[in-house]
């Protein structure tokens, strides 16, 4: 039978005013308060909650790229909860460990982690790929989950302080990694517009200038698409 919160704290402080009282007499002591206070913590469910959360968090920390260095004011807990949602919101096909790298770049770069999230799901077709080649243009294919193509890949890499091999193209952290270090860039670049920012990630910087001149603006379907689905996709978290 289970003792009660209130029975098995009064245990322990007995146990403890013995164990003063008696010194060596009691060398068990010790570790009959301790087992109590495991059986109180797991009774109340905290215990096996706490060794949950810590093995799973533990796991996709190893899943991070090998001499991955996490920036100085991260907020674990936010980019654990990200990656949980985005796990969640993709049906699984997002794997937690690429959530967790994703919120820890998007807040080393100030930037929101759902821009890139819905970035990522359209560039992929909603399938979330890392293997995906996309379809042939006169500039080649794209590639891997965040859809670079060759001649993009190597400068964008070198920006990220990342050695640059058209394989790690389909390795979906360095595709994150690629991708959260280009969107900063054309954040920076467009002074914090993301419709300039996402539509340049689209069709180039100089595809982003041309459709600014036939229309008027860069709201192009992309980045509004982007836009709003990651709004709404935030939203859904908080409630």
């Amino acid at each position: 039978m289970r003792l009660s919160f209130l029975t098995m704290s009064a245990a322990v402080l007995f146990l403890s005013t013995i164990s003063i009282l008696l010194g060596s007499d009691y060398v068990n002591t010790q570790s009959e308060i301790e087992e109590l206070e495991m059986e109180q913590a797991m009774d109340s469910g905290d215990f096996e909650r706490s060794l949950d959360g810590f093995g799973t968090l533990q796991q996709e920390i190893d899943a991070l790229p090998d001499g991955y260095e996490v920036s100085a004011g991260i907020d674990w807990t936010r980019a654990e909860e990200t990656a949980a949602h985005i796990y969640e919101d993709s049906s699984g096909l997002f794997k937690k460990d690429w959530g967790l790298l994703l919120d820890l770049e998007a807040q080393s770069k100030g930037i929101d982690p759902y821009i890139v999230y819905e970035l990522l799901r359209v560039e992929t077709g909603d399938t979330f790929d890392p293997e995906l080649v996309g379809p042939e243009t006169k500039y080649g294919h794209a590639y891997g989950l965040a859809q670079f193509m060759k001649n993009t890949g190597p400068w964008i890499a070198e920006k990220a302080g990342l050695t640059y091999e058209h394989d790690k193209l389909f390795d979906p952290h360095y595709a994150i990694q690629l991708s959260v270090t280009y969107l900063d860039y054309l954040h920076d670049r467009f002074d914090g517009d993301w419709d300039r920012a996402l539509t340049a990630y689209h069709r180039g910087i100089a595809g982003m200038n041309a459709y600014v001149s036939e229309n008027g603006g860069a709201d192009s379907w992309y980045a509004v698409d982007i836009q709003e689905n990651a709004e709404m996709t935030a939203s859904a978290r908080e409630n």
